[in-house]
């Protein structure tokens, strides 16, 4: 049975079938849908067009409700604005946003002197003394569909800038090189380059990195200012398709590191910075299984290395080694601790700053290099994310932290070193009547069938009574996937979701890392469904405790959040509405199966390899949800979002998803971005624009509606 969005609603796309079959483990699978991966096929353009203009027609009675939301985020919104002031070297580097503007507009103003620690307080209609424009990426996107901005770094002097631009969402960049004291590119210009880029610290080099056929970032390069392209010297290649590379220097300036990385193998290679052709050397030889990174700091006059990693470590412990002789005597300093998940340190002259999560919230410490103490920074909400921010500089009087909850926008503060004093530097405006005292949050815990305690956090407006007393509307998201965590954080544009009554949850289920690396271990390869299981009894909770009910009820995920959505599809689809799936990874069975596609090789620490493991092969079948889209279902309505050069994610996994839920009845609509990648379209009014029509969508599934909304007619076929 379809419902239809007015009496009149178009027929639906349908694909054509074109068996191909697939042979695995003595397997043999009909695909029908397969041919559409033929991205420069005439035939597929077709179809995803026919599928755009239908889903259009579909949504056409949600346009009133969709500007209207996007008029909320905009009207809530500073559009002209400018983001608090890092310093760097001799200047202080910030942001603007104009009204009606797309992009952003990246400036810098010289220090008052040397000993200013204190940003400047900017006001959009005030000049700023001696401001200059280093790049506008409004004229640098002119004539583009689409524009994003990769590498963005000044060099040390101030004199030059190197940035990254993508045009088609394939985020391949190319590298150019402005001369800020005349405003004007040099003739620099480095082609199909990855996202990351440095200057040497003399500026005198660029380092970068490019990808293989399968958008794997394996080989790091030096660029000479002023040489060919041509002559660029190979520093380092990883030939194994399980790794990606990536380059950077350490914020003491003293060593290039080169890293190496798969999703639970890691490897650190050094180089001098005052002498980048000199020999890699290896911090600590590869082991399977073994990950770590390093920082360099200098503790009683010698070089030393800050190493976290998880060598009969779960969650991870920090020791330090001499920089000369990183396989030596190694010194703990935070020793293993399990439940207390170390995520990254970072190290400055004087003191270091260490990441971590404890009983399912990030946190941040400040690191003694005399005693190893670590103080905690304190905040006085439940529920929070806080980190550090912008920190460039080595021997800074302040720390540059970042604060949010669901409830409070996104704060900045430094924290003074020597008083402990946290200074507010700036919080994100919410332009209207918005009132954080209005809203409220709160973690419940529900518990999955083998006995996992699993966190939900719920965030709703006061003025509908609390979360529970009566069921009403409950938008669910998830992710659950490459220990990735889904911190409470604010958003403008959910607002216009809790102002009409509905609640925002998370599950926070296995497969991230919110509850430290055995959640992580849990929710991935061979328990890989804990994942989908867990976001069904976070469900089921809602629904069971009164929360919600499932015509009340719809789900949100994107990327392997959207293979979350696909599964829970086809496992529980009683229990939802609707389901929107951003990006999904769908298909994950095919996609896995060929090494030749982006990263899939990567993929496999992650997922398992069904291509030489039969095990593997029939549990990732289990649950792909293409292949597990079935008959005699009534599916949730479904909208799925993707785009056509999306490298992660193809768009080809949810067009194929989709024509399968309409052979067996779902109401199922595809939109596909033609000119954009897996972060979708670019432009900030654009993004607000699409993400209302979602939202609208989602609110039109639980019985939402605008006074001025045309009324929704049902009908079937």
């Amino acid at each position: 049975m379809t419902s239809n969005d007015s009496a009149h609603a178009p027929s639906a796309p349908v694909a054509s079938r074109v068996p191909l079959i697939r042979l695995h483990h003595d397997d043999e699978v009909s695909d029908s849908y397969e041919w559409l991966r033929s991205k420069d096929d005439p035939t597929v353009r077709a179809h995803l067009e026919a599928e755009n203009e239908y889903t259009s027609a579909r949504m056409a009675h949600l346009s009133p409700m969709q500007e209207r939301i996007y008029q909320e985020i905009k009207s809530r919104t500073l559009e002209t604005d400018l983001s608090l002031p890092v310093r760097r070297g001799e200047w202080w580097y910030y942001g603007r946003t104009v009204e009606g503007k797309q992009y952003g507009i990246q400036c810098r103003a010289p220090l008052a002197s040397a000993d200013d620690w204190t940003p400047p307080v900017l006001s959009p209609d005030v000049d700023v003394p001696g401001e200059e424009v280093l790049l506008d990426g409004n004229v640098e996107a002119d004539g583009e569909e689409f524009f994003s901005l990769g590498s963005f770094e000044v060099s040390n002097d101030g004199n030059l800038l190197l940035y990254g631009v993508d045009t088609e969402g394939d985020e391949r960049y190319t590298l150019r090189v402005r001369d800020l004291r005349t405003g004007e590119n040099i003739a620099e210009e480095i082609p199909g380059t990855s996202a990351g880029a440095n200057f040497s610290p003399d500026a005198r080099f660029i380092v970068y990195s490019t990808v293989d056929d399968a958008w794997r970032p394996d080989t790091v390069w030096l660029h000479e200012m002023g040489a060919d392209v041509a002559s660029d010297v190979k520093l380092f290649h990883e030939p194994d398709d399980r790794y990606w590379v990536g380059a950077g220097f350490t914020r003491s300036d003293k060593y290039l590191v080169i890293g190496i990385g798969s999703s639970i193998t890691s490897e650190e290679w050094l180089i001098d910075a005052d002498d980048l052709r000199s020999e890699p050397r290896v911090v600590w030889p590869r082991r399977e299984g073994i990950e770590y990174d390093s920082d360099h700091a200098v503790v009683d006059g010698e070089d030393v290395l800050y190493i976290l990693h998880n060598d009969k470590a779960l969650d991870f412990e920090l020791v330090k080694v001499s920089a000369a002789d990183p396989l030596g005597q190694r010194q703990t300093v935070l020793a293993h601790e399990p439940g207390r998940r170390l995520l990254g340190v970072s190290t400055f002259r004087d003191w270091a700053v260490v990441g971590y999560r404890r009983a399912g919230l990030p946190r941040l410490g400040l690191l003694d290099y005399a005693t190893s103490a670590v103080k905690e920074l304190l905040f006085d909400e439940p529920l929070y994310a806080a980190g550090a921010g912008s920190n460039p500089e080595w021997a800074p009087p302040l720390l540059r932290i970042g604060f949010t909850s669901f409830i409070t926008p996104s704060t900045v503060f430094d924290y003074v070193i020597d008083s402990g004093e946290l200074l507010p530097r700036k919080q994100q405006v919410v332009l209207g009547d918005f009132d954080s005292a209005d809203y409220a949050q709160e973690r419940v815990w529900v518990t999955a069938a083998d006995g996992a305690k699993i966190p939900m956090s719920l965030v709703w407006k006061r003025s509908f009574g609390d979360a529970g007393e009566s069921p009403r509307p409950v938008h669910l998201y998830g992710y659950g996937s490459y220990e990735h965590s889904i911190d409470p954080g604010f958003s403008i544009a959910r607002l216009s979701m809790l102002d009409r009554g509905v609640i925002f949850a998370v599950a926070h289920v296995r497969g991230g890392g919110e509850m430290g690396r055995q959640w992580y271990e849990d929710g991935k390869l061979l328990a890989k469904r804990n994942t989908f299981t867990d976001f069904v009894e976070c469900a089921r909770f809602l629904v069971d405790a009164g929360y919600t009910t499932p015509a009340q009820l719809v789900a949100e995920g994107g990327s392997a959040g959207g293979l979350l959505m696909g599964a829970v599809a086809n496992l529980a689809p009683e229990l939802f509405a609707g389901i929107l799936a951003d990006v999904p990874f769908v298909d994950a069975l095919t996609t896995i199966l060929d090494p030749s596609l982006p990263l899939t090789v990567i993929e496999w620490d992650e997922w398992g390899d069904p291509v030489h493991n039969a095990d593997v092969y029939e549990y990732m079948k289990s649950y792909s949800p293409y292949e597990n889209v079935r008959d005699g279902v009534d599916y949730p309505r479904i909208l799925a979002v993707t785009s056509l050069n999306d490298t992660r994610v193809l768009y080809v996994e949810p067009a194929k998803w989709v024509a399968r839920l309409r052979e067996v009845g779902a109401d199922a609509l595809l939109k596909c971005e033609m000119v954009a990648g897996h972060g979708g379209v670019s432009g900030r009014y654009n993004a607000w624009r699409e993400r209302a029509g979602e939202l609208a969508w989602l609110l039109d599934v639980v019985g939402i509606a605008d006074e001025d909304q045309p009324k929704r007619a049902a009908a079937s076929s």
